[in-house]
């Protein structure tokens, strides 16, 4: 970025590292595509191991703030991070399964924000009404094929993010 006379100038930078990176992330997207059930296997025990360690920093920071304000809180928060990411490595079925259920119900709640907003601006209504329509029968897919859904889903979501990132990078870099 830079500064000119007031005004802010957006300047792209592409380096050979953000063709290398972009590359990679685009091959890596592939690969989580193509064993989208491991991907999900392995986000649910990262969440997991994530909750764990998370829980385990609150509960340590809580212990310095022994006769301070903000003991409290932060023990509990920290004891039930805790307690959460040890359910998650104990039943990552039935995790994956939650979590599914939860982008589900985002994608149902996202198309009907879409829908109303779309009928509530003149501007760009058909394009609002068609991204509402996809979240709104992507969600539906989901939650009525939840067991289906739930092995495949978050890995899909990740192998899509990541070929997005990789495509990015590619084309515009930082």
């Amino acid at each position: 970025m830079s500064i000119t006379s007031g005004e802010v100038t957006l300047e792209r930078s592409r380096s050979g590292w953000d063709i290398v990176w972009g590359i990679l992330l685009i091959l890596a997207g592939v690969a989580i595509l193509a064993h989208a059930v491991i991907a999900t296997a392995i986000s649910v025990f990262f969440l997991g191991w994530l909750a764990v360690i998370g829980g385990i920093v609150g509960l340590v920071a809580g212990l310095f703030r022994i006769g301070k304000g903000g003991f409290w809180p932060a023990i509990i928060s920290g004891a039930l991070l805790l307690v959460l990411g040890i359910a998650i490595l104990r039943n990552p079925g039935t995790s994956a399964e939650i979590l599914t259920l939860l982008a589900g119900t985002l994608f149902l709640m996202g198309g009907v924000i879409r829908l109303i907003a779309a009928f509530q601006i003149d501007q760009n209504r058909g394009i609002m009404v068609f991204s509402g329509i996809v979240s709104l029968v992507l969600g539906g897919l989901v939650v009525f094929n939840l067991f289906e859904a739930s092995f495949v889903l978050l890995g899909v979501l990740i192998g899509v993010q990541a070929l997005v990132d990789g495509i990015t990078l590619l084309i515009l870099g930082r």
